[in-house]
């Protein structure tokens, strides 16, 4: 590298910029700035007559948003003056090979009991969303009534993807490119389904159909969930005898299996799927008040199908009969599940014991300091939800989120955001928490502040 103490001279857009070589190296070998200066990769683009004997490059690119990202690597902090759009910084960042440290600038890793309120993002439609899910990449989506409405990280709103138009049960991200919609066949039509889209376009890629008996059947999904063999699962309701969970490959949307809805297990109905990895079993969770009755079942599809584990809350004690299980999750150590009732009462269950034992119910009652609330006339109740993340456990209740810590799942930390009534779903990814409210649409943004710079 020419130039005195390896000096660089940049004209960016006719803005002229001057830094050190080991700067630009900073960015790493893997990005535009840091090859510029490598030796194995320079080939006499940098003018070596530049004043003072300083190489001298030309970019044609923005410079307001190139003076943000050289700013990043000397100082590790990222500063954006207000007239420069997000929008903008991000494509510059993504020439330059710099959006993940764009990222990593704007917000740190996940804890629950650091998260701050970031944004905002109130819905463009009329009418309350029915799910929020979150991307690996930072971005979400809403399922709202026929559609699902798609954002990317810096929340814009990209094209939003619909099946027929058909009222969407579900949504999930099998990739933050890749979105999965389930969506339920109205009367008298052949439509709904599980079908993929293009996160980025909100093109079709295929649908996964049902085959019974050779034909072909309409169905009506409802909850997803994959595992980490590309295999996609969704609970089903068709109208002959596709009462279960239909299997398929992602890839190819083709049909791998059915897992037939045996007698007491109300699979068809589920409305929560989850894949438990340590167990290689499918949790399958049909709960009040779809149902009078709670059913909670780890299918094992290899071999021979068979349900590994069930509980039902049938037979229930008189003393305990008023506790309605309205939402379950497996906890990430692989060897319980937690749920939760209509009292805001955290229960555990262990899926180590060959017999379904009962709920260990806990109450948290006294830990809560907000009341409940009841929903507006006319407006549609929002029942409590659960998430594990990172060792930490989340419980939605009202217009709150409490975060639970340690072996004990001790509450130390509520989360409380914009003033948008009641919490109807939240969803945890790429180190974000997206809470959707059922007033207005709103979607409350929570992360981690980044780590300070020493």
């Amino acid at each position: 590298m020419k130039g005195k103490r390896g000096r660089v001279r940049l004209n960016v857009g006719g803005r002229v910029f001057e830094t050190t070589a080991a700067t630009l190296a900073s960015a790493g070998r893997d990005t535009m700035l840091g090859a510029m200066i490598d030796a194995s990769w320079n080939h006499g683009c940098g003018d070596g007559d530049g004043e003072g004997g300083v190489d001298e490059y030309f970019i044609d690119r923005d410079p307001e948003c190139f003076a943000v990202l050289l700013d990043l690597l000397r100082t590790g902090g990222l500063h954006v003056p207000p007239h420069v759009a997000d929008g903008v910084l991000c494509r510059e960042a993504l020439y330059y090979g710099l959006l993940d440290r764009v990222r990593a600038a704007r917000w740190g890793p996940f804890d629950g009991d650091r998260l701050r309120l970031a944004a905002s993002v109130a819905g463009s439609a009329a009418g309350d969303g029915t799910a929020v899910r979150a991307a690996a990449d930072g971005g979400f989506c809403v399922a709202h009534g026929g559609a699902v409405r798609v954002y990317n990280w810096v929340m814009e709103e990209r094209r939003a993807v619909h099946l027929d138009h058909a009222p969407v049960n579900d949504a999930a991200y099998l990739d933050e490119a890749t979105l999965l919609v389930a969506a339920r066949e109205r009367p008298g039509r052949r439509d709904g389904g599980v079908a993929a889209f293009s996160a980025l376009t909100g093109d079709l890629r295929h649908r996964f159909r049902v085959a019974h008996d050779r034909h072909v059947r309409s169905f009506t999904p409802g909850a997803l969930a994959f595992d980490n063999r590309c295999k996609v699962f969704a609970s089903c309701k068709g109208r002959f005898n596709e009462y279960g969970i239909g299997v398929w490959d992602c890839n190819t949307g083709e049909q791998a299996d059915f897992f037939y809805e045996p007698p007491g297990c109300a699979l068809g109905d589920a409305d929560k799927l989850q894949w438990l990895d340590a167990t290689s079993t499918l949790m399958a969770a049909t709960m009040f008040p779809r149902t009078d009755s709670s059913f909670i079942s780890l299918l094992d599809f290899r071999d021979k199908k068979n349900v590994a584990w069930s509980w039902s809350d049938v037979g229930t004690p008189a003393s305990l009969e008023d506790k309605h299980v309205l939402h379950a999750i497996a906890m990430e150590d692989g060897r319980s599940l937690c749920v939760i009732n209509q009292y805001d009462d955290l229960g555990f269950l262990d899926i180590r014991s060959s017999g379904a034992g009962g709920v260990r119910w806990r109450s948290r009652s006294k830990l809560t300091a907000r009341k409940k609330k009841a929903a507006p006339r006319g407006e549609e109740t929002c029942y409590p939800k659960l998430a594990a993340h990172g060792g930490q456990l989340f419980a939605s209740t009202n217009d709150t989120i409490s975060v639970f810590s340690g072996p004990d799942h001790v509450l130390t930390s509520t989360l409380r955001g914009s003033d948008a009534g009641a919490i109807c779903d939240f969803s945890i990814g790429g180190d974000r928490l997206f809470a959707l409210h059922n007033e207005e649409n709103v979607v409350d943004v929570w992360e981690t502040s980044p780590p300070p710079i020493i």
